[in-house]
């Protein structure tokens, strides 16, 4: 391991360990991850066509994403450095038949491993819960092909997202649990833009996704305030 593999929060890991047995329950405390996966899932293959490609998901937790782009097609690997959760993405394999690779792996280090070996790459509700997410950006960079596709989803720095992401999701609605966002690691999409830029990745489009606590439905939405999706070229 690097001393790059370091670009983690025992805390933040330990959060999710403590909550991994719930990944795949659609009521769960994931419930929300359930609910935005189709919207993601959509945006992502609208832009890569992932049928056939060879993709990378970094973060990929208990691997609700990394399945479902199995499931259009891709060649996926998922990575986490959460020994639990990717215990029980293990398993739900199982259940379901479908194909993934799973490896317990920083980014920083497969990044070294496979340099310019994926298709696309998606970095999904991560950076806001490492120490240094620039780093985490600068792999994925490296990590994609020339022309390759990187995917970004992360949330606001504003007074909005304190209200919606922290006080509104973990302390009204009880969307998530208390605890699980802090307010301080949010990026703001000039400071994504920029990490971006810094790693030599074009950004082309940044689209916002939105939670209506009446219909109870997400979507996805020019307003980027909260929630949003960063999409870039290598």
């Amino acid at each position: 391991m690097s001393n790059d593999s370091t670009n983690v929060d025992p805390l933040e890991l330990e959060k999710f360990s403590q909550l991994a047995h719930l990944w795949w329950d659609p009521n769960s405390e994931f419930k929300p991850l359930h609910e935005i996966n189709p919207l993601r899932l959509d945006y992502i293959d609208r832009f890569s066509n992932l049928k056939d490609k060879v993709v990378l998901d970094v973060g990929c937790g208990g691997g609700i994403l990394s399945e479902s782009m199995s499931v259009r097609g891709a060649k996926v690997t998922g990575t986490d450095l959460g020994e639990k959760s990717l215990k029980v993405a293990k398993l739900h394999l199982l259940e379901t038949g479908n194909r993934v690779e799973y490896r317990n792996v920083a980014v920083e280090d497969l990044a070294e491993e496979y340099p310019h070996h994926y298709d696309v790459v998606t970095c999904m509700e991560m950076l806001e819960h490492v120490p240094d997410p620039a780093s985490i950006v600068r792999s994925c960079a490296k990590l994609a092909k020339p022309g390759g596709w990187v995917f970004f989803s992360t949330l606001n720095r504003n007074p909005k997202s304190y209200l919606y992401a922290v006080v509104g999701a973990e302390y009204l609605l009880n969307l998530l649990p208390r605890g699980t966002h802090d307010y301080a690691k949010f990026i703001k999409p000039s400071e994504l833009a920029r990490m971006a830029r810094n790693a030599r990745l074009d950004t082309l489009e940044i689209t916002g996704m939105t939670y209506n606590p009446m219909t109870q439905i997400y979507s996805l939405s020019p307003d980027s305030s909260v929630n949003y999706i960063m999409v870039c070229r290598a």
